[in-house]
């Protein structure tokens, strides 16, 4: 039951990251403008790279390969976007300040899933079942 779950959880919070890894690359001309009015350098190379990041991240919790190192990648995006794309601090317009906030720690939470998912991964890697190469079932304890 517990592998089913976490399956569920793995699907659930990766196609996020899937989705929006592939708007970074098919929109990356709106993504990057909006990059680059939040001050982010080299807006056009950075939005595609954070694509590449977001989806690889996303495919690789999804399917189960290297899950440690796709979990890191999507945090290594999630904290630096929150700091310079969602910065809510000195907005003048409340409303504006409000919405990049909710972003700003949305981007922080998630980071936190992602954490969660490096430590499962990394502390029970043969707990990680339903992914290519592995067998449906978790292992007994």
């Amino acid at each position: 039951m517990g592998g089913l779950v976490l399956l569920i959880g793995r699907v659930v919070f990766s196609f996020f990251f899937i989705y929006s890894g592939f708007n970074h690359l098919t929109k990356l001309s709106m993504y990057a403008q909006y990059a680059g009015a939040s001050g982010v350098p080299a807006p056009t190379v950075l939005t595609a790279l954070s694509g590449v990041m977001l989806l690889a991240g996303g495919l690789s919790i999804l399917l189960g390969v290297k899950p440690q190192w796709g979990s890191l990648l999507i945090a290594a995006f999630l904290i630096p976007a929150a700091f310079t794309v969602h910065k809510f601090w000195g907005i003048a317009d409340p409303m504006m300040a409000a919405n990049q906030a909710a972003h700003f720690w949305k981007n922080i939470s998630l980071m936190g899933g992602c954490l969660m998912f490096f430590g499962l991964a990394t502390l029970y890697p043969g707990r990680w079942p339903y992914s290519i190469g592995r067998s449906a079932a978790p292992p007994a304890i």
